[in-house]
């Protein structure tokens, strides 16, 4: 196939949620709204950390890391998706389509990096109390949270660059609301199957073995909880670590379904609703159960907002 053939897709086409009219406005205003909940939420969780004194230990100001990337991370999609749904052409050129795709995957790799640091740090807390203050310093709160940024966003950038390198020479209809790797793949001319196979491998070893390191640091926090006489410290640390705990459920189920389980043979909606489900539901609902379960969040909340 010559260079001429395999330039002819200039940008894609990413269609809509199906339904008439009324339907689109209904979900432009969904949309929107949960978009501003989850920018303003997330934002009073970042400013709170930030501005309140009481709050600048590791534990808040990894959660308040967390809730800046979550602004990222749905922002990577949603502004685009409800751009789109008024669009009368309904394209993205190609370079924003695998810029988007970029942007998505990294800030979702972060997020599981992350997710992984929070856990280590409620197990210090937890198993190691008298060490935690001597381990978990700032300056290795601050080390790890580069380092979650650092490789969250070099992890795809080599699959990145394999994938917007393929044959695209039409059609160019992306039956899906974000540039993601199936409906991209589906449109590629030419096979390419290692490419196929390093994406879907290099994504099933992240999503897996941070799940596993999360799940094994809750397992031997629990068994400790479990261990304190005092039932008042049990419920104070279940409910720290039950809002983690939530969280990585919402997060990794929706990316277990996704990206480790075949899903090529899924009908397109179903895949836009898994999508939706970890990419605009989590966030959406995290600034909720951050401070729904926690005291030290609520009252600087309130601060903040007064």
């Amino acid at each position: 196939m010559n260079n001429s053939e395999t330039s002819t897709v200039t940008e894609f086409v990413l269609l809509r949620f199906p339904g008439s009219q009324e339907m689109q406005i209904f979900l432009f205003s969904l949309f929107f709204g949960v978009y501003l909940f989850t920018m303003m939420g997330n934002g009073s969780i970042v400013c709170a950390v930030r501005w309140d004194q009481r709050l600048h230990t590791p534990m808040y100001i990894l959660l308040g890391n967390f809730a800046f990337l979550e602004i990222w991370y749905i922002s990577s999609t949603v502004p685009s998706m409800l751009a789109n749904i008024f669009s009368e052409t309904k394209t993205i050129s190609f370079a924003g389509c695998f810029l988007q795709f970029y942007f998505f995957t990294s800030l979702g790799t972060t997020e599981t990096y992350l997710l992984c640091v929070m856990a280590y740090d409620r197990y210090l807390a937890v198993c190691r109390p008298l060490h935690y203050p001597t381990i978990m310093t700032l300056q290795l709160c601050y080390l790890l949270m580069f380092l979650c940024w650092l490789f969250g966003f070099l992890s795809y950038s080599v699959p990145t660059v394999q994938l917007s390198h393929l044959s695209f020479c039409g059609p160019n209809i992306i039956d899906h609301f974000m540039c993601d790797m199936d409906p991209l793949m589906s449109l590629s001319c030419a096979p390419a199957p290692i490419t196929e196979i390093v994406f879907y491998i290099l994504s099933s070893l992240i999503i897996i073995l941070t799940l596993l390191y999360i799940l094994g640091s809750y397992t031997l926090l629990l068994i400790a909880v479990l261990k304190v006489p005092s039932a008042a410290g049990q419920r104070k640390a279940f409910s720290t670590c039950g809002s983690h705990l939530t969280v990585v459920c919402l997060f990794f189920v929706g990316l277990l379904a996704m990206y480790v389980s075949p899903t090529s043979e899924n009908p397109a909606e179903l895949q836009k609703i898994i999508t939706l489900f970890y990419s605009v539901v989590t966030p959406f609902l995290n600034p909720l159960i951050y401070s729904l379960r926690n005291k030290e969040m609520k009252a600087a909340l309130k601060k903040v907002l007064r």
